[in-house]
């Protein structure tokens, strides 16, 4: 019997985000990714000027960042100034997102597997 709460999809996409999180190397660009979204956001709300604060998420997260930003930029002109920097962020915390998993992939194809034995 299938349980009705769980929803199907939820085990594809464990599945497909696992590399971003298997291995050291995706989990440290991931707090990369995490410190520089931080950074920008107190700049923005908290400090008194943000300044370039939001080229340091966009160069971290390249070449998918500069997708967040496109999406951001019609949101600067509406009355919801507030919603602009919330949209850039979440834009390029996807974007750190599907580029720890492409560095999560690509370590773990690189690492050196032991051969096996033959078995008799």
């Amino acid at each position: 019997m299938l349980n009705a709460s769980r929803p199907r999809h939820l085990p594809r996409l464990r599945q497909l985000l696992a590399p971003a999180v298997d291995n050291w190397l995706a989990r440290g660009y991931l707090a990369v990714v995490a410190v520089s979204l931080g950074f920008f956001l107190g700049a923005w709300y908290v400090g008194p000027d943000p300044g370039l604060s939001g080229a340091y998420p966009l160069m971290a997260t390249a070449p998918f960042s500069f997708l967040g930003l496109l999406v951001s930029i019609p949101a600067e002109y509406s009355s919801l100034t507030w919603l602009s920097p919330l949209i850039f962020a979440v834009g390029t915390a996807l974007s750190g997102l599907v580029n720890a998993v492409l560095l999560g992939r690509f370590a773990s194809r690189q690492r050196v597997r032991e051969p096996h034995p033959a078995t008799t």
